[in-house]
């Protein structure tokens, strides 16, 4: 009998290495006579660089190589637009891509200026303090509003002003919707910084071997079959003499998908023209200016409704921080413009956006990637409306679902995959049902809540809706082999960073080919074993990758039942597949195992007929024709002391529909990190500047994250409707605990604190304990 893999909840095959120390980070590569790389950064927001003096630099004893921009020669260039925009009729956008070096002015604190190569780190970082940069600080602009303001300083001088981007796209007629509405809410919100801070920095390093005429590289990145593409490109080498190798990476978040970093270009640049190892890893204040961050919106948004509180239409208008660069183009406001949508009926919808650049670290796409800025909007927008109508807040919610008969749904506008944004099939209040349940929802409201109100305790709950846009294309490749051992290896392009890849991904080979889920060899993120690939972003992985893996080992499946059938001389409809081998159904002990038809596809001698192919393998890609749509409901029951305002989480339960689920143990890890990051998003992590650019709390000790006390025991359930545009009729789910975290806790810490009768709002995230106090207490 066959046995089912996929939806067990199979353990980790990654664990033990991970465990024992055996597990290889980019820090753990040395190599003989490897040099290590630091980078002089910019203490200014903005300044102009008159001259920078290396002379002392190159002198100190154990340093290699000082590098200015002006070393680079031809070298010296932007990188390159990674996400061009959109196919939006009168889309603005201005492309401003980072430099390796600065020359002639820095635009950023943080930006790199210059690079020093040692025989040590220390002796490089003490080479640092030689380095002299003469200075003219300019103005610098931070604030999004004032960016715009006429004669703000401008931080691209060749533009006429700070605007980086303008999309504006429409469904519907909102200003009939709007003209007929019985009830309008016009709010502004606010959805400030934050950095990603992974448990492992970005790091790399670069080895040239002459003899081989070759380039090996190690990197933090999530994508590095493009980085070896790009390399290759920028370096003049064939994309064959370059291997990168994407080894386990602690944590990657989205920023490390950014291509290129300024180090990525100069460490193995360096390597080339020095013939040594080079290797750089990001120290953790680094990661605070030197990483991309995510967040910074300012919305002003208006919600028309009808007297029942059904949703005529929405119209929205925000400017986003896109810092002082934009290489990864308009991905972060498109996930907001669409998320807005959420899994609502919403007829008419007027969206208009404006990408500003700032003299701040860029902004790329960070574990929710501007989807929780919409979710944000429209879940406050309804909490306002349904105060303002006497309605429930769950009762305006479920009045405005899109009910299950209206699957695919098309919400017309164009989303970051630049096709139209089409819902592929939900249960969406079967999702809000399930939730109510779990939290206990009126029993909550008639008992719980009058009794600790009663007791002087402040008790709130918050309940709040989502969509995930997730398994984007353009594709995923992926080659399985039986090894004539009887193991079975798979080779995918997309790197990993915890995600449990080696295992998901395994389980799929196991389900087509009989094996134990131990006995797949996983490989990721090494272009020596799979040549092609786009990367781990965008909740794709088990998406895309896992329907490429999926067909390949189906392919090989037919070549084992194939070649079996040419060995027993029967049918293939009489092959049973399990336990590793082929035996003939009803007859157990005639079998043969998958090693043994693996040596017998492989002959070294004798004649084989025409068009066969030997050996057990396969390999196949897939893309989709556009994203499937994740779903689900958070609900959490949190107290807030009256004294500290600091909130304590009783309960908090998710309900998700991810389409099939391929392990639910590595599922319920997904969505449980998701949310502890979404509760530092919403609650603890800001970043804070002065007003001349100066990041306030860039350590460990002023910007707070959660702690293991902060981030709760958490209950999870699921739904499951299946999608159809892939063979497993998966949806992702890696950005799904993120993603609604922020207007849970705006409304759940409003019940509690019973705000709305006082005339207060929460309409910004994060809010951090400070913050909270000087809303709450009329301080701003």
């Amino acid at each position: 009998m066959e046995t089912r893999h996929i939806g067990r909840a199979v353990t980790r095959n990654e664990d033990a290495r991970l465990l024992a120390g055996r597990a290889l980070f980019v820090d753990d590569v040395e190599l003989p006579g490897m040099l290590h790389a630091a980078f002089l950064r910019s203490p200014h927001a903005h300044a102009e660089i008159r001259s920078v003096d290396v002379a002392a630099a190159r002198a100190r004893p154990g340093v290699v190589a000082v590098v200015t921009a002006e070393d680079l020669g031809a070298y010296w260039k932007p990188g390159p637009l990674l996400v061009p925009p959109p196919p939006i009729p009168g889309v603005v956008f201005r492309q401003r891509c980072q430099v390796p070096l600065a020359r002639g002015v820095v635009r950023h604190v943080g930006e790199p200026v210059a690079m020093v190569v040692a025989e040590s780190r220390y002796i490089a970082e003490d080479a640092l303090a030689d380095i002299v940069v003469d200075y003219a600080p300019l103005p610098a602009v931070g604030d999004l509003e004032a960016a715009l303001a006429p004669g703000a300083p401008r931080v691209h001088a060749d533009l006429p002003d700070n605007i980086a981007a303008e999309v504006r796209q429409a469904k519907g007629d909102y200003a009939a919707a709007r003209a007929r509405a019985a009830h309008l809410v016009r709010r502004r919100f606010r959805y400030d910084r934050g950095a990603s801070i992974p448990m492992e920095t970005r790091g790399i390093v670069a080895a040239w071997d002459a003899k081989a005429d070759r380039l090996t590289v190690w990197d933090t990145t999530q994508a590095p079959v493009v980085i070896r593409n790009g390399l290759a490109a920028m370096l003049g080498l064939a994309e064959s003499q370059v291997r990168v190798v994407a080894p386990f990476i602690g944590g990657g978040f989205g920023p490390k998908i950014m291509m290129f970093y300024p180090e990525e270009m100069l460490v193995p640049w360096a390597a080339l023209r020095l013939g040594r190892p080079v290797k750089w890893i990001e120290d953790r204040l680094e990661h605070f200016f030197a990483t991309t961050h995510e967040r910074g919106q300012i919305h002003e948004a208006e919600l028309a409704l009808d007297a029942e509180g059904r949703i005529l239409g929405v119209r929205d208008e925000f400017l986003m921080d896109t810092g002082a660069y934009d290489p990864y183009g308009l991905t972060v406001p498109l996930n907001s413009q669409c998320t807005l949508l959420n899994c609502y009926d919403i007829p008419a919808y007027e969206s208009r956006f404006r990408a500003v650049f700032t003299n701040r670290t860029l902004v790329s796409p960070y574990r929710g990637a501007g989807r929780q800025h919409g979710i944000f909007v429209i879940e406050r927008l309804l909490d306002a409306a349904a105060r303002e109508l006497g309605l429930d807040r769950v009762e305006i919610r479920r009045r405005n679902l899109i009910p299950p008969d209206r699957f695919p749904y098309r919400n017309e506008i164009i989303y970051q995959d630049f096709a139209p944004l089409t819902y592929d099939s939900g249960d969406y209040a079967a999702l809000l049902d399930k939730a109510l349940a779990a939290i206990r929802y009126e029993r909550f409201l008639s008992e719980e809540q009058p009794r600790a109100r009663a007791e002087g305790r402040h008790l709130g709950l918050g309940i709040v809706c989502y969509v995930e846009g997730t398994g984007i294309g353009p594709y995923e490749g992926a080659k399985v082999r039986v090894q004539p051992s009887g193991k079975v290896t798979l080779a995918t392009g997309i790197g990993t960073q915890g995600q449990g890849h080696f295992t998901v991904l395994a389980q799929v080979v196991a389900e087509q080919l009989g094996v134990d889920v131990r006995d797949v060899e996983v490989t990721t993120g090494d272009t020596d074993q799979f040549d092609w690939g786009v990367g781990t972003f965008a909740s794709r992985g088990a998406v895309v990758a896992g329907a490429a893996t999926h067909e390949a080992a189906a392919a090989v499946r037919a070549k084992v039942l194939k070649a079996a059938a040419e060995h027993f001389e029967c049918a293939e409809a009489d092959l049973v597949l399990a336990d590793g081998k082929v035996s003939i159904a009803g007859v157990p002990e005639r079998a043969i195992t998958l090693g043994e038809l693996a040596r017998l596809a492989n002959p070294l001698r004798g004649a084989v007929k025409p068009g066969t192919e030997p050996g057990l393998e396969a390999t196949r890609y897939f893309g989709p024709e556009m994203g499937a749509t994740a779903a689900g409901v958070h609900a959490m029951v949190i107290e807030v002391d009256a004294e500290t305002l600091r909130p304590t989480i009783h309960r908090y339960v998710v309900v998700h529909d991810c389409g099939t689920v391929l392990n639910p143990l590595i599922l319920a890890g997904q969505i449980q990190g998701g949310v502890a990051q979404g509760i530092g998003n919403a609650f603890f992590e800001r970043l804070v500047w002065s007003e001349d650019g100066q990041l306030l709390n860039a350590s460990l000790a002023d910007y707070l994250l959660p702690t293991s006390l902060d981030v709760p025991r958490m209950e999870l359930h699921h739904t499951v409707t299946p999608s159809p545009l892939n063979p497993l009729g998966t949806k992702g789910a890696g950005e799904a605990g993120a993603i609604p975290v922020g207007a849970l806790f705006a409304q759940a810490i409003e019940d509690a604190l019973d705000l709305p009768s006082r005339g207060i709002e929460i309409a910004e995230i994060p809010l951090s304990p400070s913050r909270l106090w000087e809303i709450v207490h009329g301080g701003g």
